[in-house]
């Protein structure tokens, strides 16, 4: 996947929102719930679908190597069972420090920044590019894990209406979130690319509203690959307010290499 680069401050096309922090309220004792359904398509069988419950809350913070993070708990994240994230924000933008549990993978290319401040409409940047990390998964039965290269990148794609169980939202800020692995098989010589997107609703004073996600994995030797679609929408959120929304840190969803 070829990487994108933020557009030019001289596009006349180009939207400045001063206010970006407001999207990613992060306040301690915040609590969004979320309504979400899963559903994987193994190659070569009939798919299956799934409804779950995710609620996300601000729980405090920690420090990791030194740093101030906020700590975002969920306790159920695209199905995938409780996880604490971590995030920092201050004037320039947002880091993720990754999550716990984790993964190897993750743990190879965090932190890495999710947003930038100001924030530009359109606007994109690489985020990360890592090659040859280990991918602590034997995936065509050779006993040995197989090597991966990584990249991702964000695009700030603009402002749209959505709807939600919570209600609609006129000016949510959309975000694209995507991510390809090309993975080295170690027995025959030859790669499989895995790839990730992830679309994001933000809204003012409310933070995250939506996110769908679409993950792809080819066969290899010993996997079938397959498809899995996720979706989470707002039911409900209590969000608390700080003095100084910029001084905050801040919070968007991981992609799903961070799982």
């Amino acid at each position: 996947m070829a990487p994108e680069f933020a557009l030019a401050q001289s596009d006349s096309r180009l939207e400045m929102i001063p206010d970006g922090p407001l999207y990613f309220p992060d306040a301690i004792g915040s609590r969004w719930r979320y309504r979400g359904h899963i559903e994987t398509l193994p190659l070569q069988q009939i798919s299956e679908r799934k409804t779950f419950v995710n609620i996300s809350s601000v729980t405090g913070t920690q420090t990791i190597n030194g740093v101030p993070v906020k700590v975002f708990h969920d306790t159920n994240p695209g199905n995938h069972g409780a996880t604490n994230s971590y995030y920092r924000r201050d004037a320039v933008g947002i880091i993720y420090y990754g999550s716990s549990p984790g993964t190897p993978v993750e743990r190879q290319v965090t932190p890495y920044q999710i947003v930038h401040f100001p924030i530009d409409v359109p606007s994109s940047f690489q985020q990360f590019e890592r090659k040859g990390i280990d991918f602590d998964n034997d995936l065509d039965g050779d006993g040995s894990p197989e090597k991966a290269d990584v990249e991702a990148s964000v695009t700030v794609v603009g402002k749209e209406s959505v709807t939600v169980p919570a209600g609609t939202y006129a000016d949510a800020l959309k975000l694209e979130a995507r991510m390809s692995m090309r993975i080295h098989l170690s027995k025959t010589k030859r790669s499989v690319v895995s790839t990730d997107l992830l679309t994001a609703w933000f809204a003012k004073g409310i933070g995250l509203v939506k996110y769908t996600e679409h993950q792809e994995m080819p066969p290899a030797a010993t996997d079938r690959g397959g498809i899995t679609n996720i979706t989470e929408e707002l039911e409900g959120a209590d969000i608390k307010t700080v003095e100084s929304p910029v001084s905050q840190d801040g919070r968007i969803r991981a992609a799903a290499y961070a799982r």
